[in-house]
């Protein structure tokens, strides 16, 4: 197993930890310790190693799975790793734009074939997809909410992937990190049935990366063959990171609240920027994530990030992580005023090369 680098996560150990402000963070702002009961008693491993049964019970329900069909693990990025360990074959589809494990993962493992969201309005076509599976294709995954651009695809799109995907014998998988910042999150890929595959994580919704708390629902030969996988990764999640969790679930409705007018609101102050400086975005749907073309008299967003951190120490996404060189991801979910301070840094450079 050979696997290419993950350039943005290379990106970002280049730049980030000098840089005065990070605006390219995919998540929502995070929350304070302090918020939370961090004492859980002894330090042991969480037993069962899968995860607390009432806790997986609790995340199953919520993607009409049983607590044998919830896999907890450490964050969103481990549980695609144990979903593609156990679903992959020798072909898989994967819909781009797209976060890069999503691709670099099941490449690894066997072979891809990408189909490309609609640039500008980044719209998804389910007969795109379809025609895309061969004999052999073993799973199909889409990221919804989607990142980096912010797109939400509707439930009918996704719905009619998944039923050519069962008719074929094919699981789709479903990176939903962002589904809960819709104030009407859309039903999860693992209620639809046998062959949907669902991951999420308390990282982005909730602001709570620190925790790296995670989850896979699906079908229970998928995930009882992740667990397997999983005695070779982490074995379990952290004990802290469980005691947190649960309280987070507690307090849900409050903490996702929070997260979405955040949302909403700096959403706005990003559009208004953009309209401000003339730059070309689709409008995201629903994430804290934007992916905007590059102004004039730069070649990459490459460049362009890059000459931005030099001057402004302040970091963006590369467009190029993503496979599109012509734009750059910005996070706008941190809190207000860095991004306000990280708004005005990055006009002032805008204006002194426009």
């Amino acid at each position: 197993m050979q696997i290419a680098p993950f350039d943005l996560e290379r990106w970002f150990a280049e730049v980030e930890h000098d840089a005065d402000i990070m605006l390219a963070e995919s998540g929502v702002r995070s929350l304070e310790a302090s918020q939370f009961d961090t004492d859980p008693g002894k330090l042991g491993y969480v037993i069962p190693t899968n995860g607390d049964p009432q806790l997986r019970e609790r995340i199953g329900s919520l993607h009409d799975r049983s607590a044998d069909e919830t896999l907890l693990t450490c964050g969103a990025q481990e549980a695609n790793l144990l979903a593609f360990l156990s679903a992959m074959g020798e072909h898989a589809v994967a819909v781009t734009p797209t976060y890069g494990s999503l691709t670099a993962l099941p490449d690894s493992l066997g072979e891809v074939t990408t189909v490309p969201l609609e640039p500008g309005s980044w719209s998804l076509d389910p007969e795109a997809v379809v025609e895309a599976i061969r004999p052999e294709t073993a799973v199909v995954v889409i990221n919804n909410p989607n990142n980096p651009t912010g797109r939400y695809h509707d439930a009918e799109r996704v719905r009619a992937i998944y039923e050519a995907c069962a008719d074929a014998g094919v699981y789709l998988l479903c990176d939903e990190v962002y589904r809960l910042l819709s104030p009407d999150p859309a039903p999860p890929v693992a209620s639809y049935g046998r062959y949907g595959i669902s991951t999420g994580s308390l990282s982005k919704a909730f602001g709570l990366a620190g925790l790296r708390f995670g989850w896979l629902c699906g079908p229970r030969s998928v995930v009882e063959t992740a667990w397997n996988w999983k005695d070779y990764t982490t074995i379990s999640t952290g004990i802290i990171d469980q005691h947190v969790a649960e309280q987070a679930f507690e307090r849900s409705d409050e903490l996702l609240a929070e997260s979405r007018q955040l949302a909403t609101e700096h959403r706005e102050i990003v559009a208004a920027f953009v309209s401000e400086h003339g730059l070309s975005w689709y409008e995201p749907d629903c994430s804290v994530n934007a992916f905007v073309e590059v102004p004039d008299g730069f070649a990459t967003g490459s460049s362009f990030c890059r000459r931005l951190v030099e001057e402004e120490s302040v970091v963006l996404a590369p467009g190029d992580a993503f496979g599109h060189p012509d734009r750059f991801r910005i996070g706008y979910g941190l809190e207000r005023s860095e991004l306000e301070e990280g708004l005005e840094r990055v006009g002032a450079f805008l204006e002194r090369h426009a």
